[in-house]
């Protein structure tokens, strides 16, 4: 065979590469020049346009430079705007955002109301005339002329709050309130003003203005939990909108701007004047004449007089708060959200709660410099018998007991000692109180001496610092201090706090964050063997038929385990020293075993006392809102005395329990009584009066109705003196009364 010619295919190759590398030139030669000669036409087709001088930095240059901002800023809108608009993804948006709520108390009395529901009894048309013209020229005069939003008077508000130096005049649209009533919150941030307008927006694109106003009527907070016009004129006149004056118009109107400031029943001077100013708008706005308003300047409202109607409001926006997560959950089949709920509460308890913090502050809150307080009681089981959430409701609605962080203080400690036991230490550990630093950071007690060697019961009875951070740095190991604070957070995770604890040097002795209601209800998990329980007030849902739609026995959450029982009953017997031996004596409470912590924050800027017995756990917090410092006020002085008061009136009438793990308690006369099983009569008998039994109950029903047929039987005369008229009653009967008596004592005995 020849040999094969590599030569006319390499010559092939060469001039194809050649060839393609002559056509890329070509087309890109003739592609620029293509483009050049594009560009010249552009540039001489531009250059007709083209503006120098003075003209180009006075109108062109402005222009381009807002053209280019004003596309930036469109594209933030949108995309803040994407957030806004996931409120309405659901097509059933508006039936959504109705839910009305009855709630009734634990015996199933009315307490109040929440929420909303679409009033259509009363179509826009049956408006008095003077109530639509009193709403528009206080709130949106332009209503019927705008897009949603009203950007002359958005400016026009600028200005005003410009001169005035302050929030005078506000400049949301009916349409911009209605979307923030329906679908967003109350902080004031730029985002959520973006989110409005562009929701109010939507809303003018899917609804007419009638509708608009006929929903903003309905669905505006009116004071006094009470929603919409039609209902602040029954609150307030105890009459249908339909029938308001024009006086009482024009004071309904002006609730819209706030409520609670401008509430007749809470404040009816304030009202009249905001009133007046409802009727200066509406001359001003040219819908009526100065002669027109005359009558109504001259004869103002007057609301009905509800100050002895005490609603329990910060438990109720609270049940309503929990009522409309739950809702979520429900079958769809639930198509009416209109509910009557059955809480927790306890209205004797709530009473003397509201009561005890009053009192308190309004006879020691000078002195101590503190002017706010809050307060939890709730069952074992989580359920909150009694919540005050700040002074007066009528004044701020800020729920202190909900929504405030506060520091604990040593009210913290507790989970620091159980994690401790539950990492092998006892109450009888020995411990060295003495000075301890973590990096520049060493903690001193409250009288900066230290006491030496002392068990763990000693260290939580007086409260010293050093204990808990040795604690957490023992627990911690070799990984340090950090890992020992770690199981300290799981401990309060597992007990039901869910605030953010950060992970300071300083958490074991209380400078993290916690609020009033999970600090209580974690307590629980101590008197309830180590079960940490939810807090809830809903117990049972039911429609208006009466159908059982949700019950909490049934279908709430169960607790769960979070310390080992015997662990939970030696932070029992080791707290029980604290309220009969240490920091908290003021909250001893007579023959009713207590257990409890103190806690007080640096510069005396928070005041609490965290306590329970074998029937319900307390909490209560003293402070100020602004965070300034009180007169050395301690956990153990207002707070401790509160929590005495609240507790008493909430065991009236209830058979006293043990506290699992406390063997004994110290009465406030200083004696022991034991309260074991074995308890003798002698013991029993140096303890609180007697509690009746259902047994002793029903005899002395019976020893009653006897008595009664006795005096029917006997003669109208008196007897002589010599003979005297017996009732006899069986012996069987007084046997058994006796027997039911002894069993009262017994329990009594057993229950201290």
């Amino acid at each position: 065979m020849g040999k094969f010619d590599f030569a006319g295919p390499k010559r092939w190759l060469r001039h194809f590469l050649l060839d393609l590398d002559a056509r890329i030139d070509s087309t890109l030669f003739s592609s620029g020049a293509g483009l050049r000669e594009l560009y010249e036409r552009f540039s001489a087709f531009m250059d007709r346009f083209h503006v120098g001088g003075w003209k180009r930095w006075v109108f062109i240059e402005p222009a381009s430079e807002a053209a280019t901002l004003g596309l930036l800023g469109l594209v933030a809108l949108l995309a803040l705007a994407i957030p806004a608009f996931h409120e309405t993804s659901d097509e059933d948006w508006l039936k959504k955002s109705e839910l009305a709520v009855q709630f009734l108390d634990r015996y199933g009395n009315p307490i109040g109301s929440r929420g909303i529901k679409h009033n259509d009894s009363i179509p826009l048309e049956e408006f008095p005339d003077h109530l639509i013209k009193a709403t528009l020229a206080t709130e949106d005069r332009r209503f019927y002329d705008h897009f949603g939003i009203d950007i002359g008077g958005t400016f026009r508000a600028l200005l005003t709050n410009a001169r005035a130096g302050g929030v005078v005049q506000g400049g949301s649209s009916i349409s911009q309130q209605l979307a923030k009533n329906l679908f967003l919150s109350n902080e004031r941030t730029i985002e959520r003003k973006i989110k409005e307008a562009f929701l109010a927006a939507w809303l003018e694109s899917r609804l007419t203005k009638n509708e608009i106003l006929k929903l903003y009527l309905d669905r505006a907070y009116m004071g006094g939990g009470t929603f919409g016009v039609d209902g602040a004129a029954h609150f307030y006149f105890n009459k249908s909108a339909r029938d308001v004056t024009l006086a009482e118009a024009a004071m309904l109107a002006g609730l819209f701007k706030a409520p609670t400031r401008y509430a007749p029943h809470i404040n009816l001077p304030a009202a009249r004047a905001r009133a007046n100013i409802v009727l200066d708008n509406l001359v001003e706005a040219g819908f009526m004449s100065e002669g027109q308003v005359f009558g109504a300047r001259r004869n103002p409202a007057t609301a009905v007089d509800r100050r002895d109607e005490n609603s329990p409001n910060y438990y109720l926006d609270w049940a309503f708060d929990e009522m409309r997560k739950l809702v979520n959950t429900l079958p769809k089949s639930y198509t009416e959200r209109v509910f009557v709920v059955r809480t927790s509460i306890d209205m004797n308890v709530q009473r003397a709660a509201e009561a005890a913090v009053e009192n308190n502050l309004r006879q020691f809150g000078r002195d101590y410099h503190a002017t706010q307080a809050a307060a939890v009681v709730a069952d074992l089981d989580g359920g909150i018998r009694a919540m005050v959430g700040g002074r007066d409701y009528g004044t701020s609605q800020f729920n202190r007991a909900v929504d405030a962080m506060r520091q604990p203080g040593s009210s913290f400690k507790p989970y620091v000692y159980a994690t401790a036991l539950m990492n092998g230490f006892k109450p009888t550990s020995i411990v060295v109180d003495g000075p301890v630093c973590i990096g520049n950071w060493c903690p001193q007690n409250y009288g900066r001496s230290y006491s030496g060697s002392i068990t763990l019961t000693q260290a939580i009875t007086r409260s010293i610092n050093v204990i808990p951070v040795k604690l957490s740095i023992t627990m911690g190991g070799k990984d340090g201090p950090r890992a020992g604070r770690a199981k300290i957070i799981e401990t309060a995770r597992k007990m039901g706090i869910t605030a953010p604890l950060i992970d300071t040097p300083s958490l074991p002795i209380g400078s993290t964050e916690v609020n009033v209601l999970e600090h209580t209800v974690a307590y629980a998990t101590f008197p309830n063997r180590g079960r940490a329980p939810t807090p809830h007030a809903v117990l049972e849902v039911r429609t208006p038929n009466g159908d059982l739609v949700w019950r909490f026995d049934r279908d709430g959450k169960k607790p769960t385990q979070a310390l080992p029982p015997q662990v939970a009953a030696d932070m029992a017997e080791m707290m029980s020293h604290v309220v009969y031996e240490g920091t908290a004596r003021r909250a001893q409470i007579d023959g009713i075993p207590a257990a409890g912590k103190t806690g007080t924050t640096n510069a005396f800027r928070d005041a609490w006392f965290v306590g329970y017995t074998g029937n319900f756990t307390c909490g209560v917090w003293f402070g100020n809102d602004d965070y300034s410092p009180t007169n050395r006020m301690t956990g153990g002085s207002l707070p401790a005395m509160t929590w005495r008061s609240i507790m008493v009136a909430a065991h009236q009438g209830v058979e006293i329990k043990d506290i699992p793990g406390v063997t004994s308690v110290k009465r406030a006369q200083g004696t022991f009584v034991a309260s074991n099983s074995d308890a003798g009569a002698g013991e029993a008998g140096a303890g609180p009066p007697p509690v009746l039994t259902r047994r002793g109950a029903d005899i002395l029903v019976r020893v009653e109705k006897l008595l009664d047929e006795a005096a029917k039987t006997a003669p109208d005369t008196p007897p002589a003196p010599q003979k005297t008229t017996s009732t006899h009653v069986p012996a069987s009967l007084t046997d058994s009364f006796a027997s039911a008596t002894r069993e009262g004592d017994a329990s009594i005995a057993r229950g201290r």
